[in-house]
């Protein structure tokens, strides 16, 4: 009897433990990458039938490893994935830049990703416009052909010159259509503000920083206040047209290394977001510009140069008021990778248990969509048989007025044969809805992310006929600022 009494001791213990480990709030995304085909659609010239199949796979698979929120690239080359007045479609969907599928992608992605209870970040590049010059891929009305001053070309890509206003105006124009016409969670940039430095080759720039110097006497802070102009403009355009749309960064993982600054993380990276790319994170946190920022830390744990524990440390202590969120590197994953680390999903699995133990990160955003394909059983079963084994609802965001939802009405349990379709009505701002399930009798803890048993976009929900006798559900809903309604119980009708 006593040995009975400790086995269930023990089991309650590691039952409290895992359920901290595991919190009801917590982001969970992908990357979806549109540039050179990544992961959608698999390859240009499709037909829209195989296009949407594609689609819905991608989220099927990507829900089917509770993950809650999709970062779509809809713009990797000044070009669109969405319906747009100001720069053609690209080239990756149908093959001819210009020509747009039979279908809007950003809004299928936003409709049938809703109804998996997930959210949408689009994804932009603000100044890339061509990846390969030596490619002939651009369209006759694109921007380039009619204002070509704006843009400049280093190595073999082409780039709007981050040094006019002008550029700054049409980019923040691009982000402001989006914003108007599309339900979405949030705008999301990378890594790519100016480009990777090419060794022996200056970014050339010297025209447009003797035409618009704004005082600089240094180029390279000039570079840098060109970044903060855009940035700064940005979250301007999204707060003047909808304000409760986050604005997002992730960028590489080093800000800068100690060896150039004090403030900096111990790493030797080879480049770093402030002296190579010319983006002061930190002033944009500072500076409320951002709503989020998701450092690309795609390193292992314990790895020299940048030890990933050693970045995500960093990051957290030094969010300033912004939502934090890490990107893994789970396209690494490989049994021939050369780093053992990677050589199985484990060490994913470890980064987001370290990272639960750091309250002042919020998650984890995951490079790319594809890896989730490619990996299989493999990366599935690890993620949802630990730190993934429950749904968890995205974070709210530290820095947008929240939208408080009012609960739904008319939550109804009609039996129809070996299914129960539970229905509801929506009220105000209400944008998703959480059903959970309990055992019968006991509707206790709303804060247990076990008891979530859906999300979704939807006004009903079907439920085995069966599960009737042994539970109960009740429903709240989610505004667009991911902030939840008090709950209700449903009733069987």
């Amino acid at each position: 009897m006593k040995s009975l009494k400790l086995l269930i001791l023990i089991l309650l213990i590691q039952t409290k433990i895992f359920s901290q480990q595991s919190p009801k709030r917590e982001m969970r995304a992908a990357w979806i990458s549109t540039v050179d085909n990544i992961d959608w659609p698999s390859k240009p010239g499709l037909s829209d039938k195989q296009m949407k199949s594609e689609m819905i796979m991608i989220l099927d698979n990507l829900r089917s490893n509770n993950l809650n929120t999709v970062i779509f690239q809809i713009r990797p080359t000044a070009d669109a994935y969405y319906k747009s007045t100001k720069e053609p479609a690209s080239h990756w969907i149908t093959g001819t830049q210009g020509v747009a599928p039979g279908f809007d992608p950003l809004q299928m992605m936003i409709d049938e990703a809703g109804k998996r209870g997930m959210n949408v970040h689009v994804w932009l590049n603000p100044y890339r416009v061509q990846k390969d010059t030596l490619k002939d891929v651009l369209t006759k009305t694109h921007l380039f052909f009619k204002k070509p001053e704006l843009f400049l070309t280093y190595g073999k890509s082409r780039y709007f010159n981050p040094g006019y206003k002008e550029t700054r105006d049409f980019v923040s124009s691009v982000v402001g259509e989006i914003v108007r016409n599309y339900d979405i969670q949030a705008v999301h940039m990378d890594d790519y503000f100016y480009p990777y430095k090419i060794e022996g080759q200056e970014f050339p720039d010297d025209k447009a920083f003797a035409k618009e110097p704004r005082q600089f006497k240094d180029k390279d802070d000039w570079r840098r206040d060109n970044v903060d102009l855009i940035i700064k403009q940005i979250r301007d355009t999204i707060i003047a047209n909808k304000p409760e749309v986050e604005f997002g960064i992730s960028p590489f993982g080093v800000w800068r290394n100690i060896a150039k600054d004090s403030q900096g993380s111990n790493t030797r990276a080879g480049a770093t977001n402030y002296d190579d790319l010319y983006a002061n994170i930190l002033k944009w946190q500072k500076e409320n510009w951002i709503d989020y920022v998701t450092p690309q830390i795609y390193w292992h744990i314990g790895f020299d140069r940048a030890n990933f524990e050693v970045l995500a440390k960093w990051w957290a202590e030094h969010k300033y008021g912004a939502n934090v969120y890490v990107g893994h590197g789970d396209y690494k994953i490989s049994t021939s990778a050369k780093e053992p680390e990677w050589r199985s999903p484990d060490q994913i699995v470890k980064q987001i248990e370290m990272i639960r133990t750091m309250p002042q990160i919020d998650g984890s955003m995951h490079f790319t969509a594809n890896s989730f394909f490619k990996k299989g059983d493999t990366l599935r079963n690890v993620l949802v048989q630990k730190p993934y084994k429950y749904i968890a609802l995205t974070p709210e965001a530290n820095r947008i007025t929240r939208l408080k939802p009012e609960p739904p009405t008319n939550a109804v349990i009609t039996k129809k044969g070996d299914k129960a379709v539970l229905t509801w009505k929506a009220a105000l701002n209400d944008k998703k809805y959480v059903i959970y399930r309990f055992p019968k009798g006991k509707i206790t803890d709303f804060s247990n992310p076990s008891t979530i048993y859906y999300v979704t976009t939807a006004l009903k929900l079907e439920v085995p006929n069966a599960d009737l006798e042994n539970y109960v559900y009740a429903l709240t809903a989610l505004s667009q600022t991911q902030t939840e309604s008090s709950p209700i119980e449903f009733s069987i009708k």
